[in-house]
């Protein structure tokens, strides 16, 4: 985004989100999801990207490829092998995917769907847009470029 908060044109999400350091291990991951690595870098399909903090990554309770269900269901042993890769990827897919809202421009109170499916919207309290259900703050965005924007969150939509 320029300095004066235009769009940048010519450029994508693709280009972009690898760049700002604060939201690197997030945007590590959107590199390993296929789907939404295409997406990003497909300048006809807009999307903007709820991306958590670092310090919001490392402080979730489990990691984004874990899921209890499959504690409960298979040990703790539950991604080991070739069937437990395929449940971690599976839910780290999941996890990456409820951060991708499938359209940009995104009005404030527009409930919108992200790649996961999940229904989300923003609203404004005290100066600072929060997204729903949840109640995550937006630290800032970004970037504004061609194909939609990046926001930094300060939380994960778990």
């Amino acid at each position: 985004m320029s300095p004066s908060g235009e769009v940048s044109t010519g450029v994508i999400i693709s280009d972009v989100i690898g760049k700002t350091q604060t939201i690197a291990i997030f945007s590590g991951l959107t590199r390993d999801i296929d789907s939404v690595s295409d997406r990003l870098d497909d300048a006809s399909k807009n999307a903007t990207v709820l991306a958590p903090d670092n310090e919001a990554m490392r402080g979730l309770q489990r990691k984004p490829w874990e899921d209890p269900e499959d504690y409960a269901a298979f040990g703790k042993n539950a991604y080991d092998g070739g069937d437990g890769e395929d449940r971690a990827h599976k839910n780290l897919r999941r996890f990456v995917e409820a951060h991708i809202v499938t359209q940009s421009p995104w009005e404030e109170g527009q409930r919108a769907r992200t790649m996961a499916g999940n229904e989300v919207w923003y609203e404004s309290k005290d100066g600072k847009k929060m997204i729903q259900p949840g109640g995550i703050e937006v630290i800032s965005i970004a970037d504004r470029v061609a194909n939609g924007e990046v926001w930094i969150i300060r939380g994960a939509l778990v």
